[in-house]
């Protein structure tokens, strides 16, 4: 990544098996936000008691990512810490102290990447951006949604693009996307555009002169890197600087990287980013197995973000999804992307 990315520029969802896990994951609304933020007892004040933020940054040189010291997570520790429960505070400050992907929304993106990538410029950070607005996303599940149509896409790629400017950005694109066209969940009549728009979305993201992209190929638990090489060539992955993995699963991060070389060799040896922000305890093998990937009980936190993985394919270990928001309403939780305080301390105290 940048600098020391090998000679590189750094850095929801439903099958027939239920193995994809990447559906639930549409952005809250500023007010459902908000909501959350005052269901779980945190005020409106920004930082610790005194002002100041409740997490810092990194080390750049093992995690060059920026932390967000105003994040759901941060909030929640400032919250518990100003009723005086600092067991849960701790807890969740596991989760808070570390980077997590920005799911950019679809309303206003180019200034939501600039605010993103400008705070983390001035840490002296990258911005990890998530890009999820497909049209006919989820295919109406969870995270059903997405841009009306093709032209409002382009549009949508281009605000985030102008967004990010010259300012060092990696970008996680569109979870699930090239899945659901191997997995026949998305209508055929539609692959033809899909393909087209991952495609154009790397063009144009690439334009940016310190912009990374790795488009999405799904997780080890969901199809194979023999169903999959194809498609991503068709998908443009030769423009981009590699593919994502486990986004918003909880396949092991070994698993995940025998999976991830494996592919990798069928589409010119392009490395991979691996999403550990819950894979701890690996996939959950009980109850409904078209449920294993929405809000599975028992799960933890995994390896911390960081570009040191000791692997040359495996450009980075990332938090992708935001550990402690929801899948869906499903197992008793809020809607999909919703911050859930009691899901959230699970994974951390299931966390060793």
């Amino acid at each position: 990544m940048y600098g020391s990315y090998r000679g590189r520029s750094r850095p929801r969802g439903r099958t027939a098996a239920g193995l994809s896990g990447s559906g639930a994951r549409a952005a809250c609304t500023a007010a459902a936000l908000c909501a959350a933020l005052l269901l779980s007892g945190c005020s409106g004040d920004d930082g610790g008691a005194d002002g100041s933020p409740v997490v810092g940054q990194r080390p750049k040189a093992k995690d060059p990512y920026w932390v967000n010291p105003d994040g759901t997570a941060a909030r929640q520790v400032a919250a518990y810490e100003k009723v005086g429960d600092q067991e849960k505070a701790d807890l969740i400050r596991k989760i808070a102290e570390q980077p997590a992907g920005e799911w950019i929304g679809p309303d206003d993106p180019e200034g939501e990447a600039r605010r993103v990538t400008e705070a983390a410029a001035k840490a002296d950070r990258y911005a990890l951006l998530v890009l999820y607005n497909i049209p006919h996303r989820d295919c109406g599940q969870f995270s059903k949604g997405g841009a009306a149509d093709a032209g409002a896409y382009r549009a949508w790629v281009d605000g985030v693009a102008k967004g990010i400017g010259d300012r060092r950005a990696t970008v996680v694109l569109e979870p699930d996307a090239l899945l659901h066209l191997v997995d026949g969940c998305t209508p055929q009549e539609h692959h033809d555009e899909r393909y087209d728009l991952l495609k154009g979305a790397i063009e144009r993201l690439k334009k940016q002169p310190a912009t990374q992209i790795y488009v999405d190929a799904g997780n080890a638990g969901w199809q194979s890197p023999e169903t999959l090489h194809e498609p991503l060539w068709r998908a443009g992955v030769e423009k981009a600087d590699g593919f994502s993995l486990n986004v918003s699963n909880f396949r092991t991060t070994d698993v995940s990287t025998e999976f991830g070389r494996k592919l990798s060799v069928k589409v010119g040896d392009k490395p991979f980013v691996i999403d550990t922000s819950r894979n701890g305890n690996g996939p959950y093998e009980g109850g409904d197995p078209a449920e294993t990937w929405c809000n599975p009980p028992g799960r933890a936190l995994g390896e911390p973000p960081t570009t040191e993985t000791g692997d040359e394919r495996v450009d980075a270990y990332l938090w992708i999804k935001r550990p402690g928001e929801s899948d869906g309403d499903c197992k008793g939780g809020p809607k999909a992307g919703a911050w859930w305080p009691e899901y959230a301390l699970g994974l951390a105290r299931a966390t060793t």
